[in-house]
């Protein structure tokens, strides 16, 4: 079932009312399909209408929707024969970031990326994809093992944020993301990085330092939270529409500037709509972006990370 978000409570009423007409079209005893086509094409242009025109602040609605893919999802759809790897070898395994071996068509590669979990339990087993620095290390212990076996690196980046806990701060938060962003950046082998949710902060920048990073069509990407800048700025969250609307956080706006290279279209009405073309889509976007760094050396890859983070802002 459809958790529909504030504003798409006209297509809500309407996709309710089509349900009605299919239960009374099963009795058989009038015949609506003629009424149920002209209602279904109706409300497919509403659906299509409102997500053709949402505000910033909407886009970070649908990116934080309960029911949008996450990376075991987009795991089990997009690769096969992920083999899990836990731990960073130094303190213990952090569950917001997830990583191992994985089959994306004919190609190995290494996949990492935040879980977000997908009911209560899941939720707080994942942290709600907030990372700890235990997982920013394992992210770098992954990635070197890539480097090691010249496999090509993959990052799902979905979280709000690494975890502001004390215990983290405690355990080296900062210096975590540190050194697994210096681990992107210094990667020998090709790297792809995939906003599917939230991009949030250096959470978000700890994983997605590549020379290629794609932006999911409704995904938002930014240094901080709206809510999290308008209490900054206005002194209440009540202003979050206005500050992601100032933030340029939606994929549009980040392609328009340079931050991200490619935009991958997602299901009309959003990923949670349909998880596995949503996942077939990312899938074969990314294995094009893998072809293209096909064949580059250490170095050129390098070089190539250094130049398109140079250039932002230029």
């Amino acid at each position: 079932m459809i958790s529909y978000l504030e504003f798409e409570k006209p297509v809500a009423a309407m996709e309710a009312r089509i349900a009605e007409l299919r239960e009374t079209a099963q009795t058989g005893e009038l015949d609506i399909s003629s009424e149920l086509r002209r209602l279904e094409a109706k409300s497919a242009e509403m659906l299509a209408s409102t997500y053709r025109a949402l505000t910033p602040w909407q886009k970070t609605q649908v990116a934080r929707h309960p029911s949008r893919p996450h990376f075991k999802d987009y795991v089990e759809t997009a690769f096969e024969g992920f083999l899990p790897l836990g731990g960073d070898r130094l303190y213990g395994e952090d569950l917001a970031i997830v990583g191992g071996f994985a089959m994306l068509g004919n190609r190995r590669v290494m996949v990492i990326g935040h879980e977000k979990g997908n009911d209560t339990q899941s939720r707080i087993r994942h942290n709600f994809g907030m990372g700890k620095p235990e997982g920013y290390r394992k992210a770098v212990r992954l990635m070197e093992l890539a480097s090691r076996f010249g496999l090509p690196v993959v990052t799902l980046v979905d979280t709000s944020g690494a975890f502001p806990g004390v215990e983290a701060e405690e355990r080296g938060q900062a210096e975590a993301i540190a050194r697994s962003t210096e681990a992107c950046l210094a990667l020998g082998v090709p790297m792809v990085a995939a906003i599917v949710g939230e991009g949030g902060s250096g959470g978000a920048v700890a994983l997605a330092s590549a020379e290629r990073v794609l932006m999911l069509e409704h995904a938002v990407y930014s240094v901080i939270s709206p809510e999290g800048c308008a209490s900054i700025l206005w002194r209440t969250s009540e202003k979050a529409p206005e500050a992601a609307e100032a933030m340029k956080v939606t994929a549009q706006d980040l392609l328009g500037l340079g931050v991200i290279d490619r935009i991958v279209p997602e299901p009309m009405g959003g990923a949670h709509r349909n998880p596995a073309v949503a996942a077939a889509s990312l899938g074969k976007a990314i294995g094009e972006e893998l072809d293209g760094l096909a064949g580059k050396t250490p170095d050129a890859l390098r070089l190539m990370r250094a130049d398109r983070f140079l250039r932002i802002g230029a």
